[in-house]
């Protein structure tokens, strides 16, 4: 009978300290804002000729983020993949995203989510730029696919 009490008390010990632990953390995340106007977005080139995007949580490069992406009009993304899963609402801009060999256009206002290295391509069609907002689950990354024969 010892023992089971014993094993009662320490199993509510650690419950104590998992539930303590865990208030511990969510009371540090409430109370937080983070407020980015518009005009004040920091868009940098992403290396790709008429893409730029702007992080406003994360690091890109390092980890997982959010961040703005956009499309020049006109611009064209081949068939590729991206590492991260990632999950993504359209601004501006008509994004068609291809997938499977499908074209969906997307009108702001759409969500998609491409996870497990879905390869895809897109194009942002008509005169307004495409702008995205993205979640990204790890690093960013653009990995090319092979050419299809």
């Amino acid at each position: 009978m010892k023992r089971v009490r014993r094993s009662l008390v320490v199993f509510a010990s650690i419950f104590a300290v998992t539930a303590v632990s865990a208030w511990v953390a969510f009371a540090q995340e409430a109370g937080r804002a983070n407020v980015i106007p518009n005009e004040t977005l920091q868009w940098v080139d992403a290396g790709i000729p008429g893409v730029s995007g702007a992080t406003v949580a994360g690091d890109m490069k390092a980890g997982p983020s959010r961040f703005y992406w956009k499309y020049k009009a006109g611009f064209v993304a081949p068939l590729h993949h991206h590492t991260a899963d990632h999950f993504v609402s359209t601004i501006s801009g008509t994004l068609v995203l291809i997938t499977d060999g499908k074209e969906n256009k997307l009108a702001p206002g759409s969500y998609f989510s491409l996870t497990g290295k879905k390869p895809h391509g897109a194009r942002c069609e008509g005169a307004v730029d495409c702008v995205m907002f993205i979640e990204a689950h790890a690093a960013w990354d653009i990995v090319p696919e092979a050419a299809q024969p």
